[in-house]
């Protein structure tokens, strides 16, 4: 039996998407996104705890997120966790843990700051905005 790699995540970007378009056509748009968990200590103090979570959208998400996601958005995130490994200028090997999105929901409305456009982040407090990677064609299972 095949294992199961699932996340689902929900909070905020912490920046940005930053996008690339690679030789071969593709695009791909990397960003942070930060969740929250709160709780109380011994002291009865609440504690917030921020994880930041490394998101790479690729090929229509990576567009998508170019047009309209922005720093401090809410947004559900769908995909797999990846590891990969690297040398880094110093010729070390480096591992970065990242989410690889299947599926991106913009939530809430605009973010703080952003210019009032007539583009879908106005209509996202109506109704949230869903896009999904459609798979490649040597990962169909039949």
């Amino acid at each position: 039996m095949a294992g199961i790699n699932k996340v689902i995540l929900v909070g905020n970007l912490g920046k940005d998407p930053e996008v690339r378009h690679l030789e071969g056509g593709s695009s791909v748009a990397n960003f942070t996104l930060a969740t929250n968990e709160y709780y109380r200590d011994k002291q009865g103090t609440r504690i917030e705890r921020t994880e930041w979570h490394n998101i790479a959208a690729w090929r229509g998400l990576a567009e998508m997120a170019e047009k309209y996601l922005k720093k401090g958005q809410q947004v559900y995130v769908e995909g797999k966790i990846r590891t990969r490994q690297y040398q880094d200028k110093d010729n070390q090997t480096r591992y970065i843990t990242e989410i690889i999105a299947d599926e991106i929901t913009m939530l809430g409305g605009r973010p703080h700051g952003a210019e009032s456009h007539n583009t879908l982040q106005e209509t996202a407090t109506e109704a949230p905005q869903t896009f999904r990677q459609e798979p490649e064609l040597d990962q169909l299972p039949f």
